[in-house]
C-alpha cells in the first residue's frame, strides 16, 4: 500500500478488514493483548514538500489505537528514510516503534540503526526518540558509532536534527585512529 502526501501532518491511513468465524485469522490483529481500531499490513508512506520527497516510511504492520491517549505502533518494525534535494541522506530501522499522537513523539526500540549515507557513518542503539515538534532525534541510552574508516566510538546517548545531518554524542569514548608518524 502506498500513500503519497504533500504535507507531513496529518498522514492518512486506510484499512481493509474482513470478518471470519476462524479465530486464527483474528489473532493477527491482536498485539500485546490489545486489539487495534485499525490495522494495515505492508504500508509504505511517502511524504513530500513542494513536490520533493522528504521522508519515506515502510512497516510490515501498523496498528492504530483510538481512545483517551491515541497512538500508532509498528510491532513488526519500521524503516524510515530521509531525503534532501531528492537524494536519500539517512535511514533509520528498528524492531518496534510507537507514535504518541498528543505528544507528537516517536519512540523506536530494539536494534535501532541510523545510517548517515552522506558521511557513511552509523549509530546503533537500543532506544531513541523523535520529537516531531522540536524536529530532533535523541537517545538516552548507550550508543555505538561506526565511522567510515572503521573507527568505533561509544557514548551515553546522542542528539541530532531530524534529518540526522548534524548530531553530537554525549560522553564520547572509544578507539580513535591516528595517522602514522
Amino acid at each position: 500500500m502506498k500513500i503519497h502526501h504533500n504535507l507531513f501532518y496529518p498522514i492518512l491511513f486506510f484499512c481493509i478488514c474482513s470478518c471470519s468465524s476462524n479465530s486464527k485469522k483474528n489473532v493477527m490483529f491482536e498485539y500485546d493483548g490489545k486489539f487495534p481500531d485499525e490495522s494495515v499490513r505492508n504500508i509504505e508512506v511517502v511524504m513530500s514538500e513542494n513536490g520533493e520527497i522528504t521522508f519515506t516510511l515502510y512497516a510490515p504492520l501498523m496498528n492504530k489505537y483510538y481512545g483517551e491517549n491515541p497512538y500508532t505502533d509498528f510491532p513488526e518494525g519500521i524503516i524510515i528514510a530521509s531525503y534532501s534535494n531528492g537524494e536519500k541522506n539517512s535511514t533509520l530501522s528498528a524492531d518496534y516503534a510507537i507514535n504518541e499522537e498528543f505528544s507528537q513523539r516517536y519512540e523506536a526500540k530494539g536494534n535501532v540503526v541510523i545510517v548517515d549515507l552522506i558521511k557513511e557513518e552509523s549509530i546503533l542503539t537500543e532506544k531513541l526518540f523523535w520529537d516531531k515538534i522540536n524536529k530532533r532525534i535523541y537517545s538516552d541510552v548507550e550508543i555505538t558509532k561506526i565511522k567510515a574508516d572503521g573507527t568505533i566510538d561509544k557514548g551515553d546517548g546522542f542528539e541530532s536534527d531530524e534529518k540526522f545531518t548534524k548530531y553530537s554524542i554525549r560522553n564520547p569514548r572509544g578507539e580513535i585512529l591516528a595517522e602514522e608518524l
